[in-house]
């Protein structure tokens, strides 16, 4: 039962290790030591990994010259099942250098070069070759760089925020403007001038960056900065409606940590290079926000991962099964979204506090109890596993096992401790093993935390 007799095509990733040019197979091993023979047909061709805008790279020598041992490279072909087991024919191969050891993604302005093409994607598909306005923005673009513009499904909108009931509109798909997507494309122009040094990506940080203060940026007497979700604009960028709970799925009418996190990576980011005092004032004072309503001040600490957007309630019965919950996002995310940026633009001990604080927090709550190689990502409000939470359920998401130890190699730096280091070497170490895609490389999303009975492998969720 199950048995593959049929022909399918896939990749390998992998090292050359032999070639015999009289039979026109060579030897793939891959990263953990598979070996893989793989047959030349008269129909394969080759070409050099190109960056963005690039055309396509030849490799300027006949195949049999380049298949050195030593040299990596992605076969792409087709399995056929044939004399018991499956003989693999590659017909596209893709080298990511042009010598053994040699990629072209270290060569200095590779990275420069790619974040470039992209700002100027954006730059052009935001504002259609017309002055940076972000009143233009829009958070759905198409793959060509369009923006949207179909009326939706429910083409009649009334929304309801804190500040009242906006008025009945038709509303089009090009017509949203989400904080957080603005937020981050600010990091992204900001980051870009960083690489490259060119001022239409800092105009564009700049700008984009005042936008969010004026805009989506909340101000009451207490001294807090708190921050839309979204609003809807029309074609002259007019704020028709003002979103302050998410109207995300997962968040629904509350107001997640992560999104008020992720509203100030690019204020963030650009304050690094501006040091406008205007921006630090915005990201201190949403701080102040973080401290006063998502912050456990019990014996148990961390951060609440929702609160209630009319009484700020982190234990509201309004949240549902996001009440008195914490998860990865509310205590992690810190640290990559705005607080090392902020540490580097400023040094001052409070935000290196604040920063070993979210360490010290991830390093004693989040490894596992269970036996699971992953960390455990969601949690009820005494840090007891929360393991039935939506779509996550008892599942991992291997992007953040990764991101933990990022996080808290950069915590070491900043202030060494051996807890963080050895959970964030033991992070590197297992995740190979268990959410590496091996054969053709990669990363999987996210995987079942434990093995089901019988199992060897853990299962993939999407």
């Amino acid at each position: 039962m199950n048995e593959i007799n049929f022909t399918f095509s896939d990749t390998i990733a992998g090292y050359v290790t032999a070639f015999d040019e009289k039979t026109n197979l060579f030897t793939l091993k891959t990263s953990d030591d598979r070996e893989y023979h793989c047959l030349l047909t008269a129909a394969t061709y080759a070409e050099l990994v190109r960056n963005l805008e690039e055309p396509y790279k030849d490799p300027g020598k006949p195949i049999p010259a380049l298949l050195q041992p030593g040299r990596f490279l992605f076969a792409y072909g087709t399995y056929y099942p044939e004399g018991g087991c499956h003989k693999f024919e590659a017909k596209h191969l893709v080298f990511p250098g042009d010598e053994v050891g040699k990629y072209f993604f270290e060569q200095p302005d590779w990275w420069a070069n790619q974040v470039r093409s992209i700002g100027d994607f954006y730059l052009n598909a935001q504002f259609e070759g017309g002055p940076i306005d972000f009143k233009n923005y829009r958070t759905r673009l198409f793959l060509n760089g369009d923006k949207g513009g179909d009326v939706r499904k429910d083409s009649v909108v009334r929304s309801r925020t804190v500040f009242g009931f906006a008025n009945e509109h038709p509303l089009l798909d090009d017509e949203r403007q989400e904080t957080d997507t603005i937020s981050r494309t600010v990091y992204g122009f900001a980051t870009a001038y960083l690489l490259t040094g060119e001022d239409r990506f800092l105009e564009a940080a700049d700008k984009g960056t005042k936008y969010l203060q004026n805009v989506m940026a909340k101000r009451d007497r207490a001294g807090l900065v708190y921050w839309l979700h979204a609003v809807d604009v029309d074609d002259n960028g007019k704020v028709l409606n003002e979103y302050l709970a998410s109207q995300f799925g997962d968040d629904y009418g509350a107001i997640p940590t992560y999104e008020q996190i992720y509203a100030i990576a690019g204020p963030t980011q650009t304050y690094r290079i501006t040091g406008d005092p205007t921006i630090l004032r915005d990201i201190e004072l949403t701080i102040n926000l973080f401290n006063k309503h998502y912050l456990d001040t019990s014996a148990y600490g961390g951060y609440y991962s929702h609160i209630d957007p009319e009484t700020f309630d982190p234990k509201s019965e309004k949240l549902g099964r996001n009440r008195a919950r914490k998860n990865w996002n509310s205590v992690g995310d810190h640290a990559p979204a705005y607080l090392i940026n902020l540490l580097l633009a400023t040094g001052e001990k409070r935000y290196e506090d604040f920063l070993a604080y979210t360490a010290d927090t991830i390093t004693e709550r989040f490894p596992a109890q269970d036996g699971s190689p992953f960390v455990q990502e969601r949690f009820f409000e005494d840090w007891s596993a929360d393991k039935t939470w939506g779509w996550q359920q008892d599942r991992a998401v291997a992007g953040h096992n990764l991101k933990i130890a990022w996080n808290l190699m950069r915590a070491y730096h900043a202030r060494p401790d051996k807890g963080y280091r050895s959970l964030a070497e033991h992070i590197a170490h297992t995740m190979p093993q268990v959410a590496m895609d091996k054969q053709r490389g990669g990363w999987y999303d996210v995987v079942e935390r434990m093995l089901g009975e019988g199992e060897e492998t853990y299962r993939y969720v999407w």
